[in-house]
């Protein structure tokens, strides 16, 4: 066999477990690759790599033109929504009747550093959901000095620009609420038919992916503040508590049967 196909074999494999949770992600350089499956197309990627060069990986579900990017973990110390997206795409592959028109992207961890060391910002101290180009942001150094000045928002902000969603779901805590920017007010209250979350209007923050996304670009955001007891959860216990809401965002307007 071609050493590159063998290279790349093991590459994509150990991608696929990376976002599994089952091996400690590593440094590696960006590739792509497609993982062929006989019910729904899939492919995982790494779309970058933090601070302290760790990978950023993305698992994209389906090929419809409705799209739906959910991410998790942009504050390292918010950690909860990780095993959650994981549960979530091992749900969307064995039910993949719930793809049909439409494609899901998934980023489990959008700041590996900060939940490896425990913090709510990446490794240069900035917190990442105030590093966009919101029209409301402020340059300081806990938001960066500047606009995008880290390679984690580059990458969401990227990943967005290349997939144009329809909406967009950053899983949070512990605010205990469905808050939303942008034209969401109908996607949270949606949502919240199908978890114990109240929908609740925070103001979109200075820089914030809210911001950013919302009242920039006009995209339908979800910010999905679950509860600081939800760290204490295992995966099968928060899909039971969220898992519905996170379906419901996908096959908006439908309902979750």
């Amino acid at each position: 066999m071609n050493k590159w196909i063998k290279f790349s074999t093991l590459c994509i494999l150990f991608g696929v477990l990376a976002f599994s949770g089952c091996v400690e992600p590593v440094q590696y350089p960006q590739i792509v690759g497609e993982v062929p499956t006989a019910i729904i197309p899939t492919r995982y990627r790494i779309v970058g790599t933090s601070v302290q060069r760790r990978p950023i990986m993305c698992l994209e579900l389906g090929a419809g033109s409705d799209v739906t990017v959910i991410m998790a973990t942009i504050h390292g110390n918010e950690a909860a929504g990780t095993p959650l997206v994981r549960r979530l795409s091992w749900y969307l592959r064995e039910h993949p009747e719930l793809l049909s028109g439409r494609k899901v992207v998934l980023m489990a961890v959008a700041n590996p550093d900060g939940m490896v060391n425990g913090t709510r910002y990446n490794a240069k101290g900035v917190d990442l959901n105030r590093n966009f180009e919101a029209a409301n942001r402020i340059n300081t150094k806990e938001t960066g000095l500047l606009p995008l000045s880290e390679p984690e928002a580059v990458i969401i902000k990227r990943l967005i620009q290349e997939y144009k969603p329809d909406r967009i779901v950053s899983i949070h805590q512990p605010l205990n609420c469905i808050d939303y920017d942008g034209p969401a007010r109908t996607l949270a209250e949606h949502m919240g038919k199908y978890c114990a979350l109240p929908v609740k209007k925070l103001g979109a923050r200075p820089g914030s992916l809210g911001s950013y996304a919302g009242e920039t670009l006009g995209i339908p955001i979800i910010t999905f503040e679950m509860t600081e007891a939800d760290s204490k959860l295992n995966s099968v216990s928060l899909w039971q508590k969220y898992g519905r809401a996170l379906l419901a965002a996908i096959v908006y307007p439908d309902m979750v049967r």
